[in-house]
C-alpha cells in the first residue's frame, strides 16, 4: 500500500535541515514524464534528516485521515491514504537504492539507525485505532458493493494488510509487537551487511597462469581486470559472487582451487568472524515466532502465507515435495553417469566437483560445452535481444536517454514507449559488480504507475553483478546469467505494463507467490530463434546452428540439480518457520533437515542458512521461497498457451497475457487472473514436462 513505510546506521547526527522542502531527497522529482530521481543531488548526510522529516509529515497526514469528522467513505479514507507520504516515498526510493547498490561504511551507519525508526513509524501507522476503525467501516459497509472492482480490491487489500499486521490487537499487544518489529528491522540490516562484508572481504586471488587452466579467455580477462581494479596488477581475482565463482568452479581443472573457491562461496556469513550470521538467524527466528504467536498464528509460516495463493504451509510443502522426489531421482541418475567419468580421474564426486563433471557429462552426451556459447553472449546484445522480444510481444520500444541523473556511471537509462508512441516509463539498467553492491540480480520500482490524480508513469530498474570485460573488450555472460537477465526483465515488464488507478495495486505489488510468475514466463523467450539470431560474437558471427541444436537437445540436462539445489533452500526455509518457538541451531538444523529429505551428498542448497538473504535480510521471501516453484508452475503452463497458438510470439496470446496478467497488478485476485488468461486453473504437468520429469496425474 502506498502509505506503508518501506523497510528493507549513527556516527553523529546529520546536519539539521530547516524545512522539508530544503532537503533534495524529499523534493518533487523534476524533469520529463513526471520527473526522475535527483541522484545528482543525493548525499548520505541528507538521508537521516530527510527520512525523519518524511515520517513526521506522513504521520500528520495519517492523523488527519483518522480524525476526519465526516462519515468514512472510499473517497475520504482510501484516496488520501494512497496519496499520503509522497515525500517520504521519494526519499526512501533513493535510500534503498543506496542500500542495494552503494552501501558504503558511511551509509551503513545511517542505515543501522534508520531501519528501526522506519519499523516504529510503520507500526504507529498500522496501529492507529481511529484509522483502522474508518477502514473497517468502509470494508463492512453495504455501500462497498457500489464501488468499482478495483476500488473494492483496494479496500480489501488495506483491511487485510492492517488486520494481519496487528491493527486489531490490544494496546498492550500493539506495543509488544512494535518492539518485535523494530528489533527485526535492526537484525535484517545486520544480516545483509554481514553477508555483503563476506562477499567483499573474501576473494580467490590467483598468482599464476597455471591456476587458470580450464577457464575461458573471457573468464581469464575478466579476472585480470577485476584484480587490477582491486589494486592487484599481474594477478587474477575471482570475486566471491555467484556470477564470478560459479563459472570458476564449473570450468577450473584445478580441483584444490575449485574446493577452495566453493568453500569460500558457501561459507558466506558462516566464518566465525565478526560478520558471522548464525546468531543473528537464531534471534530472527525467535522474534518471528513470538510475533506470529502474538498475532494469533501457530507459526510465522502460517502468518506469512495467509494472504498468498498457497494460503497454508501444507499447500506449499505439498508442491515442494511433489517436485523434490523426481528431481532427487534424476540427480542420482546423473551422478551415477558423472561418477563413471570422475572414476577415470580416481576421485569420488564432491560438491565442488559437481558442476565440473556435469559439464564433462554434457560434453559426452551431447557434444556440448556451454563455455563455447559465452563469446556470443555479449551483455549489450542480450539487452538488445530483450528489447526486441518485448517489442515483438507487447509493442514496446526502448531508446537510450542521456543527461538524466544516475547514481553511478555504470547506470544507463532508457525511455520506454508503446506501439502508439506514448511514453510508458523509464528503465534504469545497472549490470556490473562493484564494491558496496549486493550480489545477485533484481528489479526495483522507483515509482509505481497510477492514475489517482494524474497519469503517472512508472520508473523501474534491473540490477545485476556481472564482471566487466577487460579494457576495450565486451562484457560476456554465461547462458544461465542471460536467462536471469530475461527473468529480471520480466519483472520490469510487469511494472512497465501496469495500467491501474491506485499505486498500491500497481505493477509487481501482488502476492509473493504470484509476483515471480511474469518473470518466469519471460525466461522462455531467451531460447527463441528470434532472440538467438541476435547473439553474435566479437566478429559479428551468430551462434552456429549446430551449437544451437546441441543446446536444444540438452535442454533438460541437469534440471534435477537445478531443482534440488533451489528447492532444498525452499524446504529448509519452510521448516525453519514451521518450527515455532523451538530454539534453532542453524548448522544442526540445516544438516538434519537435508538428511531427513534425502539431499544428495554431492549438492548443497542454493542458499545456506547464514547467507540466505532472501529470508533473513527482510521479510519478503521468509517462509515464501517456495514461491519461485509455485510461480514456475504457473509460468510453464502459461507459456504452453503460446505453443498451442502456434508461436511464442503469437500476437493474440501475447495481448491476452498483457491484458489479463501484466497490466492488472493486484486489481484482480491472482488465481482469477490466471484463469482469465488460461481459462482454467494451472496444472503441474506443464512444469514436469518442462523439467523433463515423468508426468504424473494432476
Amino acid at each position: 500500500m502506498m502509505v506503508t513505510l518501506m523497510t528493507s546506521t549513527n556516527l553523529q547526527a546529520a546536519p539539521a535541515v530547516a524545512t522539508t522542502a530544503a532537503n533534495p531527497l524529499l523534493a518533487e522529482w523534476t524533469g520529463p514524464n513526471g520527473g526522475v530521481p535527483a541522484f545528482d543531488k543525493a548525499k548520505v548526510a541528507d538521508f537521516k534528516p530527510a527520512i525523519e522529516a518524511g515520517i513526521d509529515s506522513q504521520l500528520k497526514e495519517i492523523d488527519a485521515i483518522a480524525n476526519n469528522a465526516a462519515a468514512p467513505t472510499f473517497d475520504n479514507v482510501f484516496v488520501p491514504l494512497e496519496k499520503a507520504g509522497r515525500p517520504l516515498s521519494r526519499a526512501l526510493a533513493v535510500f534503498f537504492i543506496y542500500s542495494s547498490n552503494l552501501s558504503s561504511p558511511e551509509f551503513q551507519k545511517v542505515e543501522e539507525e534508520l531501519m528501526p525508526k522506519l519499523a516504529a513509524a510503520q507500526d504507529k501507522l498500522i496501529q492507529n485505532a481511529k484509522l483502522f476503525a474508518r477502514i473497517d467501516a468502509v470494508y463492512n459497509s453495504p455501500a462497498k458493493a457500489k464501488l468499482t472492482a478495483e476500488q473494492q480490491r483496494l479496500v480489501w487489500k488495506y483491511w487485510t494488510d492492517f488486520a494481519q499486521a496487528g491493527a486489531k490487537l490490544s494496546e498492550a499487544d500493539k506495543a509488544t509487537l512494535s518492539t518485535y518489529n523494530q528489533k527485526l528491522a535492526g537484525l535484517y540490516t545486520k544480516f545483509a551487511q554481514n553477508q555483503l562484508a563476506d562477499e567483499e572481504n573474501y576473494a580467490l586471488v590467483l598468482d599464476s597462469k597455471d591456476q587458470l587452466k580450464g577457464l575461458t579467455t573471457e573468464q581469464i580477462d575478466a579476472a585480470a581486470a577485476d584484480a587490477t581494479a582491486h589494486k592487484l596488477p599481474g594477478k587474477w581475482r575471482i570475486a566471491n559472487t555467484r556470477s564470478a565463482m560459479e563459472p570458476f568452479i564449473t570450468y577450473s581443472t584445478d580441483r584444490a582451487l575449485r574446493e577452495k573457491g566453493w568453500r569460500m562461496w558457501i561459507s558466506r556469513g558462516d566464518n566465525g568472524n565478526a560478520n558471522d550470521n548464525n546468531a543473528t538467524v537464531v534471534e530472527i527466528l525467535k522474534v518471528r515466532a513470538q510475533k506470529a504467536k502474538l498475532l494469533g498464528y501457530p507459526t510465522y509460516a502460517h502468518w506469512h502465507l495467509a494472504d498468498t495463493m498457497a494460503k497454508t504451509p501444507d499447500n506449499a510443502m505439498n508442491l515442494l515435495m511433489r517436485a523434490w522426489k523426481p528431481a532427487v531421482a534424476q540427480v542420482h541418475a546423473d551422478v551415477a553417469e558423472m561418477q563413471k567419468i570422475a572414476s577415470v580421474d580416481k576421485l569420488t564426486i564432491e560438491p565442488w566437483d559437481y558442476r565440473f563433471y556435469a559439464e564433462k557429462l554434457r560434453k559426452a552426451k551431447y557434444d556440448l560445452d556451454l563455455g563455447e556459447v559465452k563469446p556470443y553472449l555479449q551483455l549489450d546484445h542480450v539487452r538488445e535481444a530483450m528489447f526486441m522480444a518485448a517489442g515483438k510481444l507487447y509493442g514496446y520500444s526502448f531508446t537510450k536517454v542521456d543527461g538524466l541523473p544516475v547514481y553511478h556511471p555504470d547506470v544507463s537509462v532508457y525511455e520506454v514507449k508503446d506501439k502508439a508512441g506514448k511514453h510508458v516509463g523509464y528503465w534504469y539498467f545497472d549490470p556490473l559488480a562493484r564494491a558496496g553492491k549486493q550480489s545477485g540480480a533484481w528489479m526495483n520500482a522507483y515509482r509505481e504507475q497510477s492514475r489517482i490524480d494524474a497519469d503517472i508513469p512508472t520508473i523501474v530498474s534491473n540490477n545485476s553483478n556481472f564482471i566487466p570485460g577487460s579494457a576495450g573488450q565486451p562484457t560476456t555472460i554465461s547462458w544461465d546469467d542471460a536467462e536471469t537477465m530475461f527473468h529480471e526483465f520480466g519483472h520490469a515488464l510487469h511494472g512497465l505494463s501496469a495500467n491501474t488507478t491506485y499505486p498500491s495495486l500497481s505493477g509487481t505489488n501482488t502476492a509473493r507467490d504470484f509476483v515471480e510468475f511474469p518473470s518466469q514466463v519471460n525466461e522462455n523467450w531467451f531460447s527463441t530463434p528470434e532472440v538467438q539470431a541476435m547473439l553474435v560474437n566479437a566478429k559479428g558471427e551468430p551462434i552456429p546452428a549446430d551449437l544451437l541444436a546441441k543446446i536444444k537437445r540438452a535442454k533438460t540436462f541437469n534440471q534435477g540439480f537445478s531443482v534440488v539445489e533451489t528447492q532444498a533452500s525452499a524446504i529448509v526455509d519452510m521448516k525453519l518457520h514451521l518450527a515455532g518457538g523451538v530454539p534453532i541451531d542453524p548448522k544442526a538444523f540445516e544438516k538434519a533437515t537435508l538428511t531427513e529429505i534425502g539431499m544428495p551428498k554431492e549438492i548443497v542448497m542454493r542458499h545456506r542458512i547464514p547467507q540466505f538473504g532472501h529470508i533473513f535480510a527482510g521479510e519478503g521471501y521468509a517462509a515464501g521461497y517456495y514461491g519461485y516453484l509455485w510461480a514456475e508452475v504457473l509460468a510453464t503452463d502459461a507459456y504452453e498457451a503460446f505453443g498451442e497458438a502456434g508461436s511464442p510470439y503469437d500476437p493474440g496470446t501475447a495481448k491476452r497475457f498483457h491484458d489479463t496478467i501484466l497490466s492488472v497488478g493486484n486489481t484482480v485476485d491472482p488465481a482469477q487472473a490466471f484463469r482469465n488468461f488460461r481459462g482454467r486453473d494451472p496444472k503441474v504437468a506443464a512444469w514436469l514436462r518442462h523439467e523433463g520429469f515423468p508426468v504424473t496425474e494432476e
